[in-house]
């Protein structure tokens, strides 16, 4: 019982890690190896994610008052926001892995829905539950409000294997989600960029998410690649050929600019990871944010490899994608062992319960 009582949404990284890893490997290019590989890292990943699920609701089920608790606690909400992101790697693996396309739907309007709740509540309880300091925040921020754009990047993937009404209603909702969630976290990141400068690095603690940046960057160009890929074949047929051209277009080189303002950010993580090595770093669930947020980024480079034929992209995105599965592996035994130790089954939010709205990062 202590398990379920202690499960936070934080182990979903998990499930956002190993997915993206699993989705990378099937787009190595000549590698019969890798698809294998991805389909056999993909299934367990279900495994994975509906353990998970099941964890999760059995705590708000038997605990629902302390479940709550998170809402008012000023970091562990941040990670609702990958419950369904760790959805969408699932549905993006049924498209690639198992072609059920119907299923492939029914799940990513799911996630869509998902994404969008968590990018609404997270940050109205923000607003109105928790308390939060400009030297303390993070790239955390962040997590909630991605999930939507994750969701029109999947959204993308889908397009091709649809046809008519479907076919739009999902292009159409794709460029909703972005907008949902793109231009907010690039203002996000603004604020970021003042915290890092005004009250320098975070503690060692919260090392890692400075590679959180690099998730909106780079599911923002996924998604415009991927969605621009696709609106010709949707508009065209509605007599709309030439909004679809200019959608087309908007991809690339929205892509491409996203996908250079990311590698700043890719630069600058690898920087500040090489600091904290010199006091350590302490290792925690956070680990998981060395994966996702660089597997969407080798996503967006593959994407823009096969869209302008540029085979340095390419070249960049199949060694980015041996970086992931390096991060993949470390943090995946360290996480195992931690598990089987009981060390990271904590729910920070019942250590020190406080009233409303006093919740601080520590």
């Amino acid at each position: 019982m202590k398990i379920i009582r202690h499960f936070t949404p934080n182990w979903f990284t998990v499930t956002m890690g190993t997915g993206i890893l699993a989705l990378l490997l099937n787009q190595l290019p000549g590698a019969a190896w890798a698809h294998l590989a991805g389909a056999a890292l993909w299934r367990v990943n279900i495994v994975l994610f509906a353990l998970f699920t099941l964890l999760y609701a059995a705590r708000w089920v038997l605990y629902p008052r302390e479940a709550a608790l998170i809402f008012g606690h000023a970091v562990m909400p941040m990670f609702l926001g990958a419950i369904p992101m760790g959805l969408a790697t699932i549905v993006n693996g049924t498209i690639v892995f198992t072609h059920d396309y119907a299923a492939a739907l029914q799940l990513w309007r799911a996630d869509a829905v998902l994404s969008v709740l968590i990018g609404l509540a997270v940050p109205f309880a923000m607003f109105t539950r928790q308390t939060h300091r400009i030297e303390s925040m993070t790239g955390v921020w962040l997590l909630p409000i991605v999930a939507s754009e994750v969701a029109a990047a999947s959204a993308g993937l889908l397009l091709p294997h649809l046809a008519g009404q479907s076919a739009l209603d999902v292009l159409l909702a794709g460029y909703v989600l972005w907008a949902l969630s793109v231009p907010l976290a690039l203002g996000v990141l603004v604020i970021l960029f003042l915290r890092l400068v005004l009250h320098k690095l975070p503690h060692r603690d919260m090392a890692v998410t400075g590679w959180l940046a690099l998730g909106p960057l780079g599911t923002g160009a996924l998604a415009l690649l991927l969605l621009g890929h696709a609106a010709p074949g949707v508009l065209a047929p509605l007599g709309m050929a030439t909004v679809g051209m200019v959608a087309q277009g908007i991809g690339v080189i929205g892509g491409l600019l996203f996908w250079g303002y990311g590698a700043w950010w890719l630069a600058m993580a690898v920087a500040m990871t090489g600091s904290y090595l010199r006091e350590g770093l302490p290792f925690n669930m956070g680990w998981w944010g060395f994966t996702f947020p660089l597997g969407v980024f080798t996503s967006a480079s593959f994407a823009l490899g096969a869209q302008t034929g540029a085979a340095v992209f390419t070249m960049l995105a199949v060694g980015q994608t041996a970086v992931v599965g390096v991060f993949w592996v470390m943090v995946a035994a360290r996480t195992l062992a931690g598990a089987f130790r009981g060390e990271l089954l904590h729910a920070p939010c019942l250590a020190q319960p406080q009233p409303r709205g006093e919740m601080r990062i520590a």
